[in-house]
């Protein structure tokens, strides 16, 4: 009986397993930042280089930073609904224009619209490290105090706002 059962108890020990794997996001692998300050920074303005953006400038309200690039094409699918966001005005939206040029990064703004109160210029990708940026879009929000209290890695959709992201704002807002 036991040369029979071991083997099917293994089995279903690894099927438990296998279940609780496929329903993990793959893209999801959090962040170290998580309810501590936001990295420090000072890097030029995409909009106007002579001017700069800071961690200091999310100190007082609750912020989204959104880690894009005008190379990303998911990028692009997410740009509309940052622009109704941005409408909304729930939220303070910063960019952080990652591995890109001045150029092309303005032209997508130019074009498709500014969502963002202002944009970080992060040419080489150093403050994106400093971040844990392991791709684009990526989106942190931080806290009134500059702490970071979430990250999403991805395409941020109605759903993620809507069930994660706005409840989180609003408990944020409050405290």
């Amino acid at each position: 009986m036991l040369r029979y059962s071991l083997p099917l108890a293994i089995f279903f020990i690894l099927a438990i397993f296998l279940l609780i794997g496929l329903k993990l996001n793959p893209r999801d692998i959090g962040s170290t930042l998580i309810d501590k300050p936001a990295p420090s920074f000072v890097l030029p303005q995409l909009e106007n280089t002579a001017n700069t953006l800071s961690d200091k400038d999310f100190l007082g309200k609750v912020s989204m930073l959104n880690v894009w690039a005008s190379w990303c094409t998911t990028c692009r699918y997410e740009h509309p609904l940052l622009m109704a966001l941005a409408k909304n005005q729930k939220i303070a939206i910063y960019g952080l224009n990652y591995k890109d040029t001045l150029t092309e990064a303005r032209d997508v703004l130019l074009n498709d619209g500014n969502p963002y109160l202002s944009n970080a210029f992060d040419q080489k990708g150093n403050t994106g490290i400093d971040w844990g940026v392991t791709g684009t879009p990526e989106t942190f929000i931080i806290d009134k105090k500059g702490i970071v209290r979430y990250k999403h890695t991805g395409q941020l959709t109605e759903k993620v706002l809507q069930e994660t992201i706005f409840p989180l704002i609003d408990t944020l807002e409050k405290s």
